[in-house]
């Protein structure tokens, strides 16, 4: 009953409450994004979710807009754009705050509303993973992504990718509004203590180019 119905209720109320009463601190950050980084605040990008389905995840920008040599915008889906973000050369100090506290991922509230994220659940990758994904690192599309997740409060990015997916598919096969409960819970606490926030080196972190045994050329 809560995996079929009860999830979604309990994500609507979570995420109407939770802009209303952080509708301060979210005005808060739509100001420092604009002040810091200019227009849009808001970054889209296309996810995979429920069965891989793509979706566009929403986030408060914490990055520069990519830039070519002759310095004209790149759309932030190109590995140029990609590989600034990870050398760092987009990062700046409003920025890296937004992500070290996740603050940027209070964005996402939107897409809970619209159903195509739960607030508790596997994170959201980028579509082009899908193919890498051994069978049963897919079953993490069996549910919902969410907000926060299990790989979320047991170590973040600090975890490799075949950790994070063996706790996501983990999580798939005993949901429960217990765990949920207990995932939230934990959230804030494992928020502040900046863990695994972003890869050492990197300002967002590493691309999953497959697990050894299904590893692309």
């Amino acid at each position: 009953m809560y995996r079929s119905h009860g999830k979604r209720v309990l994500d609507l109320l979570l995420a109407s409450l939770a802009i209303v009463v952080l509708s301060p601190l979210l005005l808060l950050i739509t100001l420092l994004v604009l002040a810091d980084l200019g227009r849009p605040v808001l970054f889209r990008q296309e996810r995979a979710g429920l069965h891989g389905k793509p979706f566009v995840a929403y986030k408060f920008r914490s990055l520069r807009h990519a830039r070519d040599v002759a310095g004209n915008r790149i759309p932030d889906e190109s590995d140029e754009a990609y590989e600034q973000a990870r050398s760092g050369a987009r990062s700046t100090r409003v920025g890296s705050i937004l992500r070290e506290l996740s603050l940027d991922e209070l964005a996402g509230l939107l897409n809970v509303l619209q159903g195509n994220t739960s607030i508790v659940g596997p994170r959201a990758l980028v579509t082009r993973y899908l193919d890498r994904y051994t069978p049963e690192q897919m079953r993490r599309h069996d549910v919902l992504p969410g907000i926060t997740g299990l790989a979320q409060i047991n170590g973040r990015q600090d975890l490799p990718f075949e950790e994070r997916f063996k706790l996501d598919v983990w999580y798939v096969d005993h949901l429960s509004l217990r765990l949920d409960l207990q995932i939230m819970a934990r959230t804030p606490i494992e928020v502040l203590r900046r863990r695994g926030a972003n890869e050492a080196g990197y300002a967002t972190g590493t691309e999953f180019m497959g697990s050894d045994t299904q590893r692309h050329d």
